[in-house]
């Protein structure tokens, strides 16, 4: 599956972390998803379960913008930045995406919105905090898992592009 195939339902072979685990395995990263007992729902939970630095955490936030929605990747010690995301998609402002906006942009439900097998045209930004970091944990398609990749691995498997879009 790549970034052009079309979001397939949450309930489609598997759900959200069969659709993550396809996607990392034909980028043979499969092997670094990580399953938790606990939620890691937020990121201070999900730094919590992996015994790392909050900073480590690649929160997927999505904002709706008049150019269409966005995700932003933002480091779990940094808020997105609506303004800069804005000005980033070359529109007149953004806001925060509600739960059935999240659903329509990324087939992900909001708590558990991976970087991963996005639609093409949807545009997502990489917050530069995240470079401060050789190793970042963004979530893999469920409320209790993440995936260990460098952060070089997460531009290049999510396409997105590195600007400053947090604060």
């Amino acid at each position: 599956m790549s970034r052009t195939d079309p979001i397939p339902s949450v309930d489609d072979a598997g759900g959200s972390a069969a659709r993550v685990r396809r996607f990392l395995e034909a980028r043979g990263l499969a092997d670094a998803i990580v399953h938790f007992e606990q939620s890691t729902k937020t990121a201070q939970m999900a730094a919590d379960a992996m015994g790392c630095d909050l900073g480590q955490i690649a929160k997927s936030l999505v904002f709706v913008t008049d150019r269409g929605p966005v995700v932003a990747l933002v480091a779990g010690d940094r808020r997105g930045d609506a303004e800069a995301i804005a000005r980033e998609a070359g529109a007149g402002g953004a806001r925060f995406a509600d739960a059935d906006a999240v659903r329509a942009a990324t087939g992900y439900a909001i708590g558990a919105v991976s970087p991963f097998d996005l639609p093409a045209d949807l545009l997502v930004l990489v917050d530069e905090s995240l470079a401060r970091f050789e190793v970042v944990y963004p979530a893999a398609g469920t409320p209790s898992s993440m995936v260990r990749m460098t952060f070089s691995q997460l531009l290049d498997t999510t396409g997105g592009r590195l600007a400053p879009v947090g604060t």
